[in-house]
């Protein structure tokens, strides 16, 4: 099997997330599925099989489970798309959606931008902030109260805690193992942490212990279901937010956001994709 080794959201020719891509006629067997995913060793990787009807049925795993929705490796899928068969928008049917991605050819990389299931939010009850906040070791004068806690939704369900040090956020820290089980008693696939530098700019990180990774580098699905929260509490993101994330922890990762007006649309999250070289693997 031909399993692609690309990472998404790269700044430049550096960083991004990694992923696996395996673009195959038909999908192995969920089992082997989940091996490869394992052997591979990224946070996520992406599985794609042409259907009838011109679009690819798509499924993600990561080391320990199956996700309904990856952001980076859907960008990463569409590098790969774009490389062999060429430019232009590819429609994937997920387990839970349907979406697409497109790409564009830009010197060694390519550009590529896809369109997020639909998003949702709501509050986030006391008691489960309490969690959140007990698990990192936050204080509740920490909490940026412009963006309250929330749990949000673009395709996978997260949990969103912005705050109001750039400091705090770079020092995030956790016990994976307590981070895993919290997350899968609410069913989150990660639990964001972010810092607004401006309206339009923002640094965030996300604790990924629900798929057997301590942290990934670039959530697409993630910052899609974290825009669509901004849009839904007013806030002044002027159609367009970017986000840096991976840039604590030596991989950094440049993902633009663009929010439509209307409440619950699809938000288009874009990027560049680079294919690793030998380089990546050595310490």
């Amino acid at each position: 099997m031909d399993i692609q080794r690309i990472s998404a959201f790269s700044d430049g020719d550096t960083g991004g997330n990694p992923a696996g891509v395996l673009i195959s006629d038909a999908h192995p067997s969920v089992e082997d599925m989940r091996t490869i995913a394992a052997d591979v060793g990224f946070s996520e990787t992406a599985f794609a099989a042409p259907q009838g009807d011109g679009a690819w049925r798509v499924r993600y795993f990561s080391p320990q489970s199956e996700v309904p929705f990856c952001g980076h490796a859907t960008i990463a899928l569409g590098s790969a798309l774009t490389r062999e068969f060429g430019p232009g928008r590819y429609n994937l049917k997920l387990n839970e959606a349907e979406i697409s991605v497109e790409g564009a050819v830009s010197g060694e990389l390519v550009e590529a931008a896809l369109q997020s299931p639909p998003t949702k939010s709501q509050p986030a009850p006391d008691e489960v902030v309490s969690e959140v906040m007990d698990l990192f070791g936050y204080t509740k004068d920490q909490i940026d109260i412009r963006i309250p806690p929330a749990l949000v939704h673009g395709g996978a369900d997260h949990f969103a805690l912005t705050l109001n040090s750039r400091e705090v956020v770079s020092d995030m820290t956790y016990d994976q193992e307590a981070g895993r089980k919290l997350m899968e008693k609410h069913g989150w696939v990660t639990i964001l942490i972010a810092f607004s530098e401006t309206p339009q700019l923002f640094h965030t990180r996300n604790a990924f212990a629900s798929g057997g990774v301590y942290e990934d580098p670039a959530t697409g699905a993630a910052s899609a279901a974290y825009a669509g929260y901004l849009r839904d509490i007013g806030w002044p993101h002027q159609g367009r937010i970017e986000i840096n994330q991976g840039f604590d922890m030596g991989h950094p990762s440049r993902i633009v956001a663009e929010i439509g007006s209307e409440k619950g649309s699809s938000i288009r999250v874009s990027g560049s994709a680079r294919v690793m070289n030998d380089s990546d693997f050595t310490d």
